[in-house]
C-alpha cells in the first residue's frame, strides 16, 4: 500500500475553505451526483495514497483546488475544467483510466484529461521549449482549448507558491518555462493579467536583484508618479471638455518585466526608462467623426505640451496591416519628463484589445499560418459569457496542414504534413540526406519513406555506401529537400560522366581509333540521346553497350570518307568464295548460311549490333570501307540513312540452310512490379530446350518493371512464339526486341 498523504493544519484549513468557495461558484453548472462523486474520489485518493505531493513538497488536492479556482474567477471555465484539474492526479499516476472517467462524468471532460495526458508524455521527451514550434506542437497536441487555458491558470499557480521552496534547480526550470512557453500563450489568448503575473513572477525568480530593485525604485515612486499623472492630465481633461469631446482617460504603468526589458534593450538605469507609464485617451464617438476628433485631441495635447516628431505614430491615416488603429505621440509634460500619450476611439480600442488587430502580433510576438484569427475567436469565446457554451463543444483542428517533430536532442522541427523522414534527414544537412537509410521513430526501425507525425521523436540511420536516387524526389514532399537531391544526383551524374568518358577513351585507345568530340556527339544523337548525361547514365549503368557505341561510332566515321584508293567499294563479284570462313557474332552451324547478292555464298559478313539480326530476318547487305560486309535487318533503325547516303553500298541478302545456329537478341520488357512475375516469365525461356536464358536486368521504380532479356535463339519464327508467349504472362505490359 502507498504511503499515506498527510494534511498539515494550514493545509486543511485552506482546503476545506477553498473547496466551499469552488464548490459555490460553480454548483449551477454541475450535474447531480457530481459533487458527491468527487469529493468521494478526493478521500479515497488521499487514503490510498494515490496522490503524492510534487518536487517542491506541495499538496497536490490543495494546489488543484487553487488552480480550479483561478480558472473559475481569471478565466471563466466551469464543471468540465474544473473536474478535469481535480481528478488529473489521479489519472496521472495511474489510479484512474480515462475510460472510467468518461463514463462517470462525460466525454467532455474525458476528452480535457486525454489531451493533459498526451501533453504530459510530450513532456517526457525532453523538449527544448525555448521555440515558437513546441509552442504550437502543444497547441496541436493538446485536442481541446481548455487544456492550454488550465496549463496556464495551473502554471500561475505553482508560480505563486514556489516562492520559499528549497528546490532551487527545479524552480529555475518551472520559472524558465513561465517566461518562454506559458506567457507567449496567455499572451497570444489575451489573457493579458496573467501574462504579466506569469512574466513578473519568473523574472523574480530568475532575476532576483534585478526584481526587488525595479519592485523597491517604483514603490518608492509611486506617490510621485500618481501626483505627476494627476498634474499632467488635469489640463488635458479641461480642454477636451471644452472642446465638446465625450472620453475617458486612464494611466497604465509598466509591468516589472517590461521595464526591465527596456533597460536591457536601451542599456540604461531605472531612472534612464522615462516611458514607465502612457496615458490612453479614449474618445467615444460614431465612425464618421473617428478620425477629426482623434485629430482635435492630438491637435490639444500638442498645444499644450511640446512633442517629439521623431516619435509620432500615425496608425490612424494609415492603419496597420493586422488592423490596429492609434495615435502615439511623445510629449514633454511637466518637470521636463517625457510621457506617451495613445489617442484612439472605443471602437479602435476594443479592436486592439480584443485580438481582431492582434494585439500581441503588434507587440511583437511572432504568429503561426491561420493562428490569428482562431486565437482571435477563442479570446472572445473567454470575454463573452455565452460563449463558454460553446467552449464545452470546441474542438482544436489547427495544424492539419503541419507536423512537428522531435530530435534525439529534443529541439523541435516543423515539416508540412505528409513530410517524411528523407526531409527530415536533408532538413538535418545534406550529407545526412545523401546517406539516409531509415530512422528509428520513438524507437521503432522504420524506412526513410515512413511519414512523419506530430509528437515523434525521430534518430536518422545512415550508411556510408548509401546514394541519392532518381526516386527519392518522388519521396520528398519540401522543396528543400527536393532541391538538395537534384544537387547530389547533378554531383552523382557528373562523376559519373567523367569515369564513363575516361573508360570509352580507354577502349578506342585500346582498338587504335581516334576518337572526334563532334563524331562522338553525332554517335550520341544517333544512338537516340538528346542528353550527354543520360547518354553517360546508361552506358555506367550497363544499359547501353561500348561495343554498340563504338560500332556506331566506325560506322559514321566510315560513311565520312571519301571514297577512293584503297576505300573504292568493291562489288559482290570480286570476293573469294573458296572456303572462305563465315565470321558472324553469334555461333553457326553448318547449314545456317547467308546468301548475299546473286546466289553469293562464303562472304567475308559480320551481324551488325545495331540490329542483331537472327535466321529468318529479312536483311540486306552494307559494304563497309574494309571490304566487308555488315548484315542489317530491312527494319534497322539505320537502314533509312543508310540507303539515302550510301544506296551504292547495299548488296541483297537473304538466309538459307535449316536456321540450327543461335543467335543472341534483347528483348525489353515492361510490366507491373507483381510478386512471382520474374519466375513466371524465366519459367517460360527454360521450357523450351532450344532457347538459352544468357542475362536478365531488371529495374523496379515506383510499381513497375522494366527488364532487357538477353536470350539465345535458332530463327526469328521461335522469336514470334516466344514473344507471344510473353505477352500472356499476367502483368507484362509491352515485349519488344530491341
Amino acid at each position: 500500500m502507498a504511503e499515506r498523504l498527510d494534511f498539515t493544519i494550514e493545509e486543511r484549513e485552506q482546503t476545506v475553505a477553498l473547496y466551499a468557495e469552488l464548490k459555490e461558484k460553480i454548483a449551477a453548472s454541475m450535474h447531480p451526483d457530481d459533487e458527491e462523486r468527487v469529493r468521494r474520489h478526493l478521500h479515497q485518493a488521499v487514503e490510498l495514497g494515490q496522490v503524492r505531493r510534487n518536487v517542491f513538497g506541495m499538496n497536490p488536492v490543495l494546489t488543484g483546488l487553487q488552480t480550479a479556482l483561478l480558472v473559475v474567477d481569471e478565466i471563466g471555465l466551469r464543471r468540465d475544467a474544473v473536474l478535469a484539474i481535480l481528478l488529473n492526479p489521479s489519472v496521472e499516476n495511474g489510479f484512474l483510466s480515462i475510460e472510467a472517467v468518461g463514463q462517470q462524468y462525460g466525454e467532455s471532460v474525458a476528452r480535457i484529461l486525454h489531451g493533459l495526458q498526451r501533453i504530459h508524455e510530450l513532456y517526457k521527451k525532453n523538449p527544448v521549449i525555448e521555440s515558437e514550434n513546441f509552442r504550437n506542437l502543444l497547441l496541436s497536441f493538446a485536442e481541446d482549448m481548455r487544456v492550454i487555458l488550465i496549463m496556464i491558470a495551473d502554471r500561475v499557480n505553482l508560480m505563486r507558491q514556489i516562492r520559499d521552496a528549497c528546490n532551487d534547480e527545479a524552480r529555475h526550470r518551472v520559472s524558465e518555462e513561465a517566461a518562454y512557453l506559458y506567457a507567449p500563450l496567455a499572451h497570444k489568448l489575451g489573457l493579458y493579467k496573467l501574462k504579466s503575473e506569469l512574466e513578473d513572477l519568473s523574472l523574480k525568480y530568475l532575476e532576483h536583484d534585478a526584481y526587488y530593485h525595479i519592485k523597491e525604485k517604483l514603490s518608492s515612486t509611486k506617490a510621485n508618479r500618481d501626483a505627476y499623472i494627476s498634474r499632467f492630465i488635469a489640463p488635458i481633461e479641461q480642454k477636451l471638455r471644452e472642446a465638446g469631446l465625450v472620453f475617458h482617460m486612464k494611466g497604465r504603468t509598466k509591468s516589472i518585466h517590461s521595464i526591465w526589458q527596456k533597460m536591457k534593450k536601451q542599456k540604461c538605469p531605472f531612472e534612464g526608462v522615462y516611458d514607465l507609464f502612457a496615458i490612453r485617451i479614449i474618445i467615444d464617438c460614431p465612425p464618421e467623426k473617428e478620425k477629426m476628433q482623434c485629430w482635435q485631441a492630438y491637435s490639444i495635447v500638442t498645444d499644450m505640451y511640446q512633442p517629439n516628431p521623431k516619435r509620432l505614430r500615425d496608425w490612424l491615416s494609415v492603419p496597420k496591416s493586422n488592423g490596429y488603429e492609434s495615435l502615439h505621440i511623445t510629449v514633454l509634460g511637466p518637470e521636463q519628463k517625457w510621457v506617451e500619450v495613445q489617442i484612439r476611439t472605443e471602437r479602435m480600442d476594443e479592436i486592439a484589445e480584443r485580438g481582431v488587430a492582434a494585439h500581441w502580433r503588434y507587440k511583437g510576438v511572432k504568429a503561426e499560418g491561420g493562428m490569428d484569427d482562431w486565437l482571435t475567436q477563442i479570446r472572445q469565446m473567454l470575454e463573452n459569457a455565452s460563449g463558454m457554451e460553446a467552449m464545452n463543444e470546441f474542438r482544436m483542428d489547427l495544424y492539419d496542414d503541419e507536423v512537428y517533430v522531435f530530435t534525439p536532442r529534443g529541439d523541435l522541427l516543423k515539416f508540412p504534413k505528409g513530410a517524411t523522414v528523407l526531409d527530415m534527414a536533408y532538413h538535418i544537412h545534406s550529407k545526412v540526406g545523401n546517406a539516409c537509410t531509415g530512422a528509428r521513430i520513438n524507437g521503432k526501425v522504420v524506412t526513410f519513406r515512413q511519414e512523419l507525425h506530430s509528437g515523434d521523436q525521430v534518430e536518422i540511420l545512415t550508411a556510408t555506401n548509401q546514394k541519392p536516387k532518381q526516386e527519392w524526389l518522388n519521396i520528398v514532399k519540401t522543396s528543400r529537400a527536393k532541391s538538395k537531391i537534384r544537387l547530389a544526383l547533378k554531383d552523382t551524374q557528373q562523376k559519373q560522366a567523367l569515369l564513363v568518358k575516361e573508360m570509352l577513351e580507354r577502349k578506342f585507345k585500346n582498338r587504335k581509333i581516334e576518337l572526334d568530340e563532334s563524331l562522338q556527339m553525332r554517335t550520341m544523337k544517333k544512338l537516340g540521346y538528346k542528353e550527354a548525361s543520360d547518354f553517360y547514365r546508361d552506358i555506367a549503368e550497363n544499359q547501353l553497350d561500348t561495343s554498340v557505341v563504338i560500332d556506331k561510332y566506325l560506322e559514321l566515321q566510315q560513311g565520312e570518307k571519301a571514297v577512293t584508293g584503297d576505300n573504292i567499294a568493291r562489288s559482290a563479284e570480286e570476293f573469294v568464295l573458296d572456303n572462305a570462313q563465315l565470321a558472324p557474332l553469334s555461333a553457326q552451324g553448318p547449314d545456317d548460311v547467308l546468301v548475299i547478292d546473286q546466289n553469293l555464298k562464303g562472304v567475308d559478313y559480320q551481324l551488325a549490333h545495331c540490329c542483331n539480326p537472327i535466321y529468318g530476318d529479312q536483311v540486306f547487305g552494307f559494304v563497309t570501307v574494309s571490304g566487308g560486309i555488315k548484315i542489317h535487318r530491312c527494319d534497322c533503325p539505320n537502314a533509312p540513312e543508310m540507303r539515302r547516303r550510301f544506296g551504292y553500298r547495299i548488296v541483297k541478302a537473304r538466309w538459307s540452310g535449316k536456321g540450327s545456329s543461335q543467335y543472341a537478341i534483347t528483348l525489353r520488357v515492361i510490366g507491373n512490379d507483381d510478386l512471382g512475375i520474374v519466375n513466371n516469365l524465366t519459367s517460360i525461356i527454360s521450357k523450351d530446350e532450344k532457347l538459352v536464358l544468357r542475362s536478365i536486368n531488371i529495374d523496379s521504380n515506383d510499381g513497375l518493371f522494366r527488364g532487357n532479356l538477353v536470350i539465345m535463339i535458332n530463327d526469328n519464327t521461335r522469336l514470334e512464339t516466344l514473344i507471344k508467349k510473353l505477352r500472356t504472362v499476367k502483368g507484362v505490359k509491352q515485349v519488344e526486341r530491341i
